[in-house]
């Protein structure tokens, strides 16, 4: 794709929400794509743009390890919007391998095979899936952890040699905005967060957070004694932020 110039780029960062999605789809169709592990901001986002008419590609890492609870609610936004949620999922023979090597449950044993876990089910399929897309929608928010403060609504990110445009419409909105949109327009959302999840990944590596803990403390939950904020970054969102 053609590199779009800094005062375009400022001018997209300026647009509201649903301005950014249209934008996106007009522009690039069905190579913008919305990825999403169905948390507040993804589900709004895909509510946003089916109520504009612009109906985005939705896309999904499916770990395979996700919550039921999980897997209910993408069908859930199926059924509601009529749309068919496209599921990468990690390559068989490289968690066969994994597991056989390591045991189902490495993640427990340290950091480095907890990343190495991600990198198998989440990380590689989401490189599959960034392969067929120029604009990458994603559901950042600078309140989710002090180390995602910095995101970026519009920037570019470097996948396999290539630029790929990062749009995180909704960065600037607090949980509670969130919440509120959801009440408001109906929008199914994952039924763990009225259960006290903050953070919602795969089963086992997400649990509920106590009052007064960071968002993400319930992630890894094991690894909370670390003082490294990339200790609750799965691979992703490189520096919390893909930028």
């Amino acid at each position: 794709m053609a590199i779009i110039e800094q005062p375009i780029l400022e001018e997209l960062d300026g647009m509201t929400p649903e301005e950014l999605l249209k934008w996106a789809y007009r522009t690039h169709g069905i190579r913008a794509a919305i990825i999403t592990s169905f948390q507040y901001t993804g589900c709004v986002m895909i509510d946003m743009a089916c109520r504009t008419g612009y109906r985005l590609r939705v896309v999904t890492v499916d770990t395979l390890r996700l919550h039921s609870e999980t897997y209910e609610l993408m069908e859930r936004i199926e059924a509601k919007y009529g749309l068919t949620i496209e599921r990468f999922k990690p390559d068989p023979a490289r968690v066969r391998a994994m597991v056989e090597q390591h045991g189902e449950y490495l993640f427990f044993d340290s950091q480095a095979k907890q990343e190495y876990c991600c990198a198998i089910r989440k990380v590689e399929p989401h490189e599959r899936a960034l392969d067929t897309v120029d604009v990458w929608v994603a559901g950042l928010r600078r309140d989710q952890s002090s180390l995602r403060s910095r995101v970026a609504r519009v920037g570019y990110v470097e996948q396999n040699g290539r630029l790929i445009l990062k749009l995180c419409p909704l960065a600037d909105w607090r949980e509670e905005e969130a919440r509120a949109y959801i009440e408001e327009h109906e929008v199914p959302y994952n039924p763990l967060y009225d259960q006290g999840y903050a953070s919602i990944g795969c089963i086992i590596c997400t649990t509920p957070i106590r009052t007064g803990e960071d968002k993400r403390a319930g992630r890894w939950r094991w690894f909370n004694h670390l003082a490294e904020e990339h200790s609750k970054e799965c691979g992703i969102h490189v520096g919390g932020s893909g930028i």
